[in-house]
C-alpha cells in the first residue's frame, strides 16, 4: 500500500512538474513570438519611415527645377531671357556668356556669372525612355580618378578639381534628366562650394526652363541655342506680326466676290508696290 501511495505521489509530482516546464515553456513562447511581433513591427515601421521618406523626396523634387517648356506647372517665362534651348530668368548682378564655336557660329553654352561664381550650361538631346545623367555621370567618374560622387539639391552630383591656370579650382557638376533632354550645370567658384552664392545659383537654375523643341537630335546632341532674344524684343517682333496680319486682311481695294483674272492682277499689283510706299513716307 505504501509503496502504491508513493508511486501516486511521485507521478503527481511528476505532473505538477511537467505542468510548470509547459508553463515555463509557454512563457519563453510567448516572448519568443513577442520579440519577433516586436522585430517585425521595427521593421515595417522602418520600411514605412523609408518609404515615406522616398515619397516625400520625390514629392519635393517633382516640385523644382529646371521645367520643361510643355510642364503645365513651369514658371510663366514672359521676362525670360530666350536663347533658344533655354528660357533664362532675370538675376540682378549677373552676367550671361555665350561660347560658341569660332568658324560657324552656333552656340554651345551658356555661363552665368554672379559676383565670384559662375554656373555654365549645356542643354543636350536624351533619348525618350531613359535619362542620360546616370550615365554621364558614370563616364565623368570613370575619367576622372579624383572626381566624388555626392547627393545634392539636383539629386546625384559631382565634385571634380580641375587645374587652372596652374591652380586647382573644385567644381561642382549636376544633371537633371527632362523629357527628352537632359540639362548638364557646371558651378565654379564659392558656388562649388557652400554658402549665398550657391544658393542663390542653385535657385537660378532651379527656375530655367528647357524647351527641347520637336527637331529629331541623337542623344547627346547639344539642343539648339541662339543668341540672346529679350522680352522687350520678343514683344516687339509679335507686334509687328500682328501689325502685318492687320494689313494683309485689309487690303486697300478689294473687290468683293470672286476674282477673275483682271482683278487678281489688280491685287497683286497692291500687294508689291505697298512696301514700297511704306518705305517712301
Amino acid at each position: 500500500m505504501g509503496l502504491f501511495g508513493f508511486g501516486r505521489k511521485r507521478a503527481k509530482q511528476r505532473a505538477e512538474e511537467d505542468l510548470e516546464d509547459q508553463k515555463d515553456q509557454s512563457k519563453e513562447l510567448d516572448k519568443s513570438e513577442g520579440a519577433e511581433k516586436s522585430d517585425q513591427t521595427s521593421q515595417t515601421s522602418q520600411e514605412d519611415r523609408d518609404e515615406t521618406a522616398a515619397e516625400q523626396d520625390e514629392a519635393e523634387q517633382s516640385g523644382k527645377g529646371p521645367w520643361d517648356s510643355t510642364d503645365p506647372e513651369a514658371p510663366d517665362t514672359d521676362e525670360y531671357l530666350d536663347i533658344g534651348a533655354l528660357m533664362l530668368p532675370f538675376l540682378e548682378g549677373s552676367e550671361l556668356r555665350l561660347k560658341a564655336n569660332s568658324q560657324t557660329g552656333d552656340v554651345l553654352g551658356a555661363t552665368i556669372t554672379y559676383k565670384s561664381s559662375s554656373l555654365e550650361l549645356e542643354p543636350f538631346a536624351a533619348p525618350k525612355s531613359l535619362g542620360l545623367w546616370d550615365e554621364v555621370r558614370a563616364d565623368l567618374l570613370k575619367a576622372n580618378p579624383s572626381c566624388k560622387e555626392v547627393d545634392g539639391v539636383f539629386g546625384k552630383e559631382l565634385t571634380l578639381p580641375v587645374k587652372v591656370k596652374g591652380k586647382n579650382l573644385l567644381t561642382r557638376v549636376v544633371g537633371i534628366d527632362g523629357p527628352r533632354w537632359m540639362l548638364r550645370g557646371i558651378f565654379s567658384g564659392p558656388a562649388a562650394k557652400g554658402g549665398k552664392e550657391k544658393d542663390v545659383l542653385d535657385g537660378y537654375l532651379a527656375d530655367l526652363v528647357v524647351v527641347r523643341g520637336d527637331e529629331p537630335l541623337a542623344p547627346r546632341d547639344l539642343v539648339p541655342m541662339h543668341a540672346p532674344v529679350t522680352p522687350n524684343q520678343r514683344r516687339g517682333e509679335a507686334e509687328d506680326a500682328e501689325s502685318k496680319d492687320d494689313q494683309s486682311a485689309q487690303i486697300p481695294g478689294r473687290p468683293e466676290g470672286p476674282f477673275d483674272s483682271d482683278q487678281q492682277t489688280e491685287v497683286k499689283t497692291t500687294l508689291s508696290r505697298g512696301p514700297m510706299f511704306s518705305e517712301v513716307r
